[in-house]
């Protein structure tokens, strides 16, 4: 805890403020805690499925990257760098004709509307 008053002592001087930059990291670890009370907490209105599968989501996700980060070590570092280039471009091409359909859909919306 930082005082307004008098020396510090060797200590940061926090400009009176109790809390310094490293609030972030107390927010994240405080939001840590609460995700691993609610782990095992599902919500009541998913099928019976959901539940039994949300227990092992992060398991099956994990198991996943292994898979692939082992398959990318073992290939040519041009071919694995080709993938990830693949995978990056597929995905902002996606994302921007995602884009474009929704302006246009707006662009519809505007011209019902007209004002």
């Amino acid at each position: 805890m930082a005082s307004t008053r008098g020396w510090n002592y060797g200590r940061d001087d926090y400009q009176g403020k109790l809390v310094d930059e490293s609030m972030i990291v107390l927010r994240m670890r405080i939001k840590e805690i609460k995700v691993l009370e609610k782990k095992d907490e599902v919500p009541s209105n998913w099928m019976e499925w959901e539940k039994q599968y949300f227990l092992h989501y992060n398991e099956d996700i994990f198991r996943a990257i292994g898979l692939l980060q082992n398959y990318l070590m073992d290939i040519r570092p041009s071919l694995a760098l080709g993938i990830m280039a693949l995978l990056m471009f597929s995905v902002s091409i996606s994302t921007f004709s995602f884009l474009l359909r929704c302006f246009k859909i707006a662009e519809g919306i505007s011209s019902v509307i007209q004002f």
